[in-house]
């Protein structure tokens, strides 16, 4: 039955597709994080369907009509310049199969972007990928925090099967990244009911990611936590409900999730905890022996035999310095950007979205930035949708913002045309008749 139902809901993806190209890309999104075919239970789980559903979106996007050329932003020859480096790195990898596949598995998470970059022309159609994301992860995600909070925290919650978030760490993070994206959900949202659920969603999605049993988590939900209060506009009601939430969950938690996170204090003492210190040695001291080619792809089964457990040290110790400072630049300078931009709309009527939409990122952006300091996740494609979704709000931001001065310089420039004239000859009449009065 399972089978059956996913095959109609691909299949409707791929007729939605055919009619409407940019649809393809918010169900690229949907099997790229929900995976639902991975949830049945016959021949449809070792389909192709995500390649399947690209073939079609890629077939469609070079016949569409209503798609734009690449936005003229830095990011993204910076992007192609860093594949491009991978694959540079990869003639030189110490283990040239497993590089070699890695690049393709990269490749095949890249190329669907150029689809986001080109047919996501609209802030509305930005706004539908934005929810088809936060969707997608939000809706197994509260099935995970209800699942935690029924069985008192003590089983751990675990992602989408073949996913990039599979495992309970990664789908920790993935989680607390999604939370500031639903919220832009909610502030959008003009139905009660759903904008309602979704408020009611995020302590759910808190709990899941608390029962992911991560010590990186519970560091990323602490800085989330303090980001929205932060931005709260009632930090007054904010600050009680989160210290009332936190003394009502603690009593929940077992002594072995206390036990594993009184860890950050005593990592000296915990195995696993040195372990990841001693692999991000072996990265740093291999790439200051091969600044510029790094190990290649999957490079830590030669230099330390453990995996790096962290985007930074994966990144500079596959690759090396130059790309990881490409890599670097593009979160930093999304981060930048995500920050400058409010400040140009700021006092402009009807542009009051871009701050919350730019926060809200931001938030997510910060979030992947603590949380993957102890995963190794630096190919994560949820880390360049929200960096091409920052692209795309800086192209369109601007243009409204263009199209709202111009708009008042043509109303001033028509107020002042409308203004009657006159002549020399009524001004003398004029000051004539002063004098004489």
């Amino acid at each position: 039955m399972r089978d059956i139902v996913v095959l109609i809901f691909l299949a409707g993806c791929i007729i939605a597709a055919l009619k409407q190209p940019w649809w393809g890309v918010l169900s690229l999104a949907i099997f790229s994080y929900l995976n639902p075919h991975a949830y049945a239970w016959g021949f449809v789980r070792s389909l192709p369907v995500y390649y399947v559903l690209f073939v079609v979106v890629a077939f469609r996007a070079i016949l569409a009509k209503d798609k734009q050329p690449l936005p003229k932003d830095w990011r993204i020859p910076v992007f192609i310049l860093l594949w491009v480096y991978f694959g540079i790195t990869s003639t030189q990898a110490y283990i040239q199969d497993e590089a070699w596949r890695k690049y393709l598995e990269v490749t095949k998470i890249y190329v669907p972007f150029y689809f986001t970059l080109t047919l996501i022309n609209t802030r509305h159609k930005l706004y539908c990928l934005i929810v088809t994301i936060a969707a997608s992860i939000g809706i197994v995600a509260v099935k995970g925090g209800l699942f935690a909070i029924l069985h008192g925290f003590s089983a751990r919650v675990y992602g989408p099967p073949n996913t990039q978030f599979t495992e309970n760490n990664a789908f920790a993070i993935a989680m607390l990244i999604t939370i500031p994206l639903l919220l832009i959900w909610q502030k959008e949202e003009t139905r009660s009911w759903l904008k309602k659920g979704l408020l009611c969603s995020i302590p759910i999605v808190f709990a899941a990611s608390l029962s992911s049993w991560s010590r990186g988590a519970l560091l990323t939900m602490a800085i989330l936590t303090l980001m929205l209060i932060w931005n709260s506009k009632r930090k007054f009601m904010a600050i009680p409900l989160v210290f009332v939430g936190a003394f009502m969950v603690k009593d929940y938690l077992p002594q072995e999730w206390f036990g594993r996170m009184e860890t950050l204090e005593t990592y000296d003492q915990d195995a696993s905890a040195m372990g990841r210190i001693e692999a991000w040695t072996d990265g740093w001291n291999h790439t200051l022996e091969h600044p510029f080619i790094g190990s290649g792809f999957e490079g830590w089964r030669y230099v330390t035999m453990r995996d790096w457990h962290s985007s930074y040290v994966e990144m500079f110790s596959e690759h090396g310095f130059i790309a990881f400072g490409l890599w670097l630049s593009l979160i930093l300078g999304t981060l930048i950007s995500l920050t400058k931009l409010p400040k140009l709309t700021r006092g402009v009527n009807g542009m009051e979205w871009v701050a919350h939409h730019c926060f809200m990122l931001r938030a997510s952006l910060i979030c992947y930035m603590v949380g993957t300091a102890f995963l190794g996740l630096s190919y994560w494609d949820l880390l360049y949708h929200l960096i091409f979704i920052a692209v795309l709000l800086k192209k369109f931001v601007l243009e409204e913002l263009d199209e709202k001065r111009s708009s008042t310089s043509l109303i001033k420039s028509m107020t002042i045309n409308s203004q009657p004239k006159i002549s020399a000859q009524g001004i003398l009449q004029l000051q004539s008749k002063k004098i004489s009065t």
